[in-house]
């Protein structure tokens, strides 16, 4: 009877350890697929907002090179303004998403595309005046940032 009892209670021992082992496993799984979900989703938001960015940037520029052309930039500044609230919206999502230097990062490349913005909206700006704005070194140091936010460095294979 003793030697039931002992390899009843190994077969107990052994399955709890069996059960524990597979949960703390399957445990670690989740958190790495929702780690990677939460980097995808990052990437993502990152990208867009960037996007964005040149692409209100590209068009103050087409809007200065159509004054300087004596042009109507009123396509160009339209363009220009629907992005603003295209960025706007995603700014919020990269927020959310980003750590605090990748975060700091956005709002100096805000500060930048409001310069540009504002420049841009008046009737006098041509090109000369809208190049100094530094949005592309803002821009610069939040794509540093997003690297160091989702953990990608010059020497992180590429995904295959």
């Amino acid at each position: 009877m003793a030697t039931q009892i002992i390899t009843l209670v190994g077969v107990l021992i052994g399955a709890l350890t069996s059960y524990f082992a597979t949960a703390m496993a399957e445990r670690t799984k989740l958190r790495h697929v929702m780690a990677t979900r939460w980097d995808e989703r990052k990437l993502d938001t990152y990208i867009e907002y960037v996007s964005c960015i040149k692409e209100i940037q590209r068009a103050a520029m087409d809007a200065g090179r159509a004054r300087d052309q004596g042009a109507d930039p009123a396509d160009a500044l339209t363009e220009m303004e629907g992005n603003e609230k295209k960025r706007s919206i995603l700014f919020e999502t990269l927020v959310l998403l980003s750590d605090d230097k990748a975060a700091t990062a956005a709002h100096t490349v805000n500060q930048r595309t409001w310069e540009l913005l504002r420049a841009a909206r008046l009737p006098s700006s041509g090109i000369t005046e809208l190049r100094p704005i530094p949005l592309v070194q803002a821009l610069n140091d939040l794509h540093e940032a997003a690297r160091s936010d989702l953990t990608i460095s010059a020497n992180t294979p590429a995904p295959r």
